[in-house]
């Protein structure tokens, strides 16, 4: 499933035409895929509520439902992750946007807890195969320095796709009930795949273009990935490198803090603040949309300032994250716009350590694996995210959502103290050749 490489191009001024063309093409391509795969898998954040009340689920029943997802989600990405490496990427991305489709149509018939915990893992399963393809296109579209502003820029993809359906799954619940909030979204990402797969490409090498590196001056000779078997390639870049682990391990309690938002606050804000749907709709988009700043100021600033150093920004973050946590604890029942405000703050200060763990385990692992090792950052990022589910549910049944909110505090602290580790180290100082462990 790759394309055929045509010929070189050796003019300069067609290169420049054609690069700037293809990555203002893949960039749009990649985003709006990626918001069109949140439509078919956050939708049920909106959902919840209402499902719950029809079907007289418990919140542990129903945090059973979003684990079984994410543990399933977690290991989707962490193999799509590795087959994005070896396959062209526009088949991985289309295919599975194209197959979530059809599985959120299915789910909106739904009716019993096993049918949605079976139903929405099979979902996830497809849903793997999101982000892998698009780390392994910036990676070949986009130079080491400019990565972190291109990722930034790409990962405005899912707070666009989260804030819009935030609001259009609320929206469709409210009025035409919560079937529709799988029907409708997943009839649009059903053309959405066919859009997608139009407007990829695999690599510049595949419009005959150099390298990017080439490119953009930062090497005078095309970059090479080793020729070894597929295990020797995994085990020197991905298994023997300290810095992709400790960044991995560091998301799965970023996730805890991210997921638990997005999936649990439209319940914790209806049930422990007194808002409707529609005032929680409104509270959350603001989390999202802010996150489009959040990572796009990560990513620059760790690019700009730091030169590559992805630790010293994401430790700033998360201090600022656990203060913005903690403060969950003092706002009062029914301050939607102090509560809005928040979440606007939460949403800019948890999208950069996100994003910069993806970005640093690329830097890590260099292009030979960046897209095996982005996917196991998500492989135990969704770990967390499942943890957090049946977690957030028993707590909060058994003892009240402030002890959900302690979990995700504890969590934001135990994120802050693994990024640390890497306050020094850029891709230029953790090759894997010098990380053995």
């Amino acid at each position: 499933m790759s394309e055929t490489t045509i010929t070189p191009i050796t003019d300069k001024a067609t290169i420049d035409a054609q690069y700037r063309y293809w990555r203002v093409r893949v960039m749009y391509g990649m985003m709006g895929g990626y918001a069109l795969y949140y439509f078919v898998r956050k939708n049920i954040s909106m959902a919840s509520k209402a499902i719950t009340d029809e079907f007289g689920f418990t919140n542990t029943q129903w945090g059973i439902v979003l684990s079984v997802a994410t543990i399933v989600y977690a290991f989707s990405k962490f193999f799509s992750g590795i087959l994005a490496d070896r396959v062209n990427p526009k088949y991985l991305m289309s295919i599975g946007l194209l197959a979530s489709a059809i599985v959120n149509i299915f789910f909106g018939f739904g009716n019993g807890l096993t049918f949605f915990i079976v139903v929405w893992a099979i979902n996830n399963l497809f849903q793997g195969a999101g982000m892998p393809p698009c780390s392994r296109l910036l990676t070949t579209w986009f130079a080491p320095k400019e990565l972190g502003s291109a990722w930034g820029i790409w990962n405005a993809s899912h707070q666009i796709g989260g804030a819009v359906i935030v609001v259009w799954a609320g929206y469709l619940v409210a009025h035409q009930g919560w079937r529709a909030a799988f029907w409708i979204p997943g009839a649009l990402s059903l053309v959405g795949a066919f859009w997608l797969f139009n407007r990829l490409t695999s690599s510049p090498e595949a419009m005959g273009l150099p390298p990017v590196e080439v490119y953009k001056g930062e090497s005078a000779v095309p970059a090479k990935k080793d020729a070894g078997p597929f295990w020797a390639i995994f085990r020197k870049y991905i298994l023997g490198n300290k810095w992709v682990w400790i960044v991995s391990i560091a998301n799965f309690f970023v996730y805890i803090v991210r997921i638990g938002i997005m999936d649990w606050a439209p319940k914790y804000l209806q049930e422990a603040k007194g808002f409707d749907i529609k005032q929680a709709s409104y509270a959350l988009s603001g989390f999202e949309i802010a996150g489009i700043f959040g990572a796009i100021a990560s990513g620059w600033i760790s690019d700009k300032i730091f030169k590559g150093r992805r630790g010293p920004v994401s430790v700033f973050f998360m201090l600022l994250l656990i203060v913005g946590v903690g403060i969950l604890f003092y706002v009062p029942s029914g301050q939607l716009w102090m509560m809005a405000g928040i979440f606007i703050a939460l949403g800019f200060l948890v999208y950069g350590p996100q994003l910069l763990v993806a970005v640093a385990a690329a830097d890590f692992a260099t292009k030979q694996a960046a897209s095996s090792a982005v996917g196991l950052t998500g492989l135990l990022g969704y770990m967390g995210a499942s943890v957090c589910g049946i977690t957030t549910g028993a707590l909060v049944d058994r003892y009240g959502w402030n002890a959900a909110i302690v979990f995700y505090f504890i969590s934001a602290i135990a994120g802050c103290l693994l990024l640390a580790l890497t306050w020094f180290k850029s891709a230029h100082n953790a090759t894997p050749d010098s990380v053995h462990t």
